[in-house]
């Protein structure tokens, strides 16, 4: 089984680390010559050990552990290795004890959050697996044990700095922002509005700061509707917010009620539309614990919509019925009932759905509210693939990183609640796959407009390495009220930093820009397709399956473009020298340069 991919930039072979506080134990290591540390990785352990490969059978070599990594290499001819981030491990467990019988019984069973599970297996005799199971315990889950996540370690260098790629104020001003419908507004920039919101907040112009504050007090943890996006033609907003704190009681509140009103007055629009990602009769039983949804009564210039996408419980389950059929091995028998019986796709479908009906409002001239129950989930998917689904900006690059930066990273998603970074508390009810769901749904997207996005399949998958691996800080914790307080930007390096000094891996050969396309995605069963080259990486048939042919073929040929225009800027150098350009001046050019780049284009 091959390893995982995790590029190994401005790394650095073991036998030239600098690190002075190696132990006398890591000392007697013998070399690693085939793996080149990251800068900041240390050896921790070394242990021969026998991996029991569901592809390969059971294979004897050694696992190497280091502050960042395990990582496994066979012995033999037939060499396997497995090249682990210990971010992606979510539970270690002993296998078996010191009586159990029967070969390769006793060693460790490990569950990643990646779509694998790895059980390696050692000698009885002597708890021969306690030393490395209490290292792997202790380094895989390092907040657990009062450690620093490896980003806080690490000491990797690239030549452009990502914490630069979103400045908020740079976003609303490409947006046309300010307005004389739409403000800028401070209030929350010490956090005190709302702890779980960015410091920058577009509200509606009328809208008085101490209106704000009113408004926080019937908003499920104070997060008010503020501006996502606006429409520049028609000036119609994407808007998001959390529940109101309706309760069993009906409760009202003007204040939030006027408050709607002067986001539907500012475009216009004769119903402003409330999109509640929840199924109706989830969002009747949140009234119990004081939340709900907005009432005809109260809100009578609104519509309300439900959009039936389930909870971060249902999801959880979702994916663990999937990997369940995809790893280690795929039934082919019953693939199609398999894949069904996970409802997997089908989540996949009421997310995208319920996002084309957002972005259709928005394009036909009305503005819409989006909120579940908090607003950090659901709605951060819906909110940000309108947004792909309506503005090319964010299918390009840089603009798709300031879309998770803005929507995801900004407005709260709880990245460190919903993966679990560094804790050791697999059960806990707060895991949930909400977004690798979005990132599935933008895979779908880029399979249906192969040509409309800049960025390739790579990035997504890069994307969801690192939300595991903890080598960046860039989805570390839960809002950047805690961000700030444990100096993130400052302390670590941000994922958009290895992107962005390697983009030519990560860029799309079909892209072709259309500024004002608006994507809309066929939601259906039929167009659905599971991402095989995600889900089912780890299987050797799979992997195996490299880049489209087509896609390869395209790549020559630019590469081959590059080469021919390279050459015609050198032809015309030359020809622009003194002596050639007199002894031709009485010539007439055959063909201008433009002209020549034009011929050596390949249409596709």
């Amino acid at each position: 089984m091959a390893s995982a991919s995790i590029p190994a930039y401005n790394s650095i072979p073991l036998e030239n680390s600098s690190s002075q506080n190696a132990s006398n134990e890591s000392l007697k290591m013998e070399p690693l010559a085939d793996v080149a540390l990251l800068p900041g990785e240390e050896r921790v352990i070394d242990k021969d050990i026998i991996y029991i490969c569901p592809f390969n059978g059971a294979l004897k070599g050694k696992v190497f552990i280091t502050n960042f990594r395990l990582y496994f290499k066979s012995d033999g001819d037939h060499v396997v290795v497995l090249d682990v981030p210990l971010g992606a491990i979510s539970r270690v467990e002993k296998m078996g004890g010191a009586s159990s019988r029967g070969e390769n019984s006793y060693g460790l069973d490990i569950t990643c959050k990646d779509m694998r599970n790895l059980r390696f297996a050692l000698k009885q005799e002597g708890h021969s697996r306690r030393d490395i199971f209490e290292i792997l315990f202790r380094y895989a889950f390092p907040l657990s044990h009062g450690l620093p996540l490896f980003a806080y370690l690490s000491q990797e260098k690239f030549d452009e700095n990502g914490w630069h790629v979103y400045k908020p104020m740079e976003e609303y001003r490409r947006q046309g922002l300010p307005t004389d419908k739409w403000r800028i507004s401070f209030i929350n920039e010490d956090y005190k509005l709302c702890d779980t919101y960015p410091t920058i907040l577009v509200v509606p112009f009328k809208a008085t700061e101490d209106d704000l504050q009113k408004v926080a007090t019937f908003r499920s943890r104070c997060r008010i509707p503020v501006l996502s996006w606006i429409n520049k033609e028609n000036q119609a907003v994407i808007v998001r917010c959390s529940q109101p704190l309706v309760g069993m009681s009906g409760k009202r509140n003007k204040d939030d009620e006027r408050y709607l009103e002067m986001i539907r007055e500012a475009n216009g629009t004769t119903k402003l539309t409330i999109f509640d990602a929840r199924p109706n009769v989830n969002a009747v039983a949140n009234k119990a614990t004081g939340g709900g949804y907005e009432g005809d009564d109260a809100y009578q210039n609104a519509e309300l919509v439900f959009l039936d996408i389930h909870n971060i419980h249902v999801m959880r389950e979702s994916l663990k019925k999937l990997k369940d059929i995809v790893y280690p091995n795929v039934e082919e028998a019953h693939w199609l009932s398999s894949l069904e019986s996970t409802h997997w796709l089908e989540h996949i479908k009421l997310v995208l759905s319920g996002a084309i009906q957002v972005a259709d409002k928005v394009s036909s001239g009305n503005s819409v509210v989006v909120h579940c129950s908090d607003g950090w989930d659901r709605t951060a998917q819906l909110t940000s693939l309108a947004m792909l689904m309506l503005d090319s900006h964010y299918r390009t690059l840089r603009g798709f990183q300031v879309l998770l930066e803005k929507e995801w990273i900004g407005f709260g998603h709880k990245f460190a609640s919903r993966i679990g970074h560094g804790d050791k508390n697999h059960a806990d009810q707060d895991r949930s796959p909400i977004f690798l769901q979005f990132i599935d749904c933008v895979w779908q997207m880029t399979k249906q407009f192969p040509t409309a996005f800049e960025f390739n399949e790579r990035l997504l998958m890069v994307i969801l390495d690192h939300l595991y691996s903890c080598r960046f800080g860039t989805f570390l914790y839960n809002c950047e009220n805690v961000r700030d307080n444990n100096l993130l930007r400052t302390k670590t390096v941000s994922l958009w930093s290895l992107v962005n000094s390697d983009t030519s891996s990560f860029i799309n050969p079909f892209y072709t820009e259309e500024s004002s396309r608006v994507l809309y995605p066929v939601a259906s069963m039929r167009h659905l397709e599971l991402w095989v080259t995600y889900y089912i990486r780890w299987n050797p048939r799979i992997r195996q399956q490299q880049q489209s042919p087509v896609e390869q073929r395209y790549r020559e040929l630019l590469a081959l473009r590059d080469q021919y225009l390279k050459k015609l800027q050198e032809l015309q150098l030359s020809d622009s020298s003194p002596s050639t350009h007199l002894s031709n001046s009485s010539t007439p050019s055959a063909a201008s340069p433009t002209q020549h780049i034009t011929r050596l284009q390949t249409p596709f």
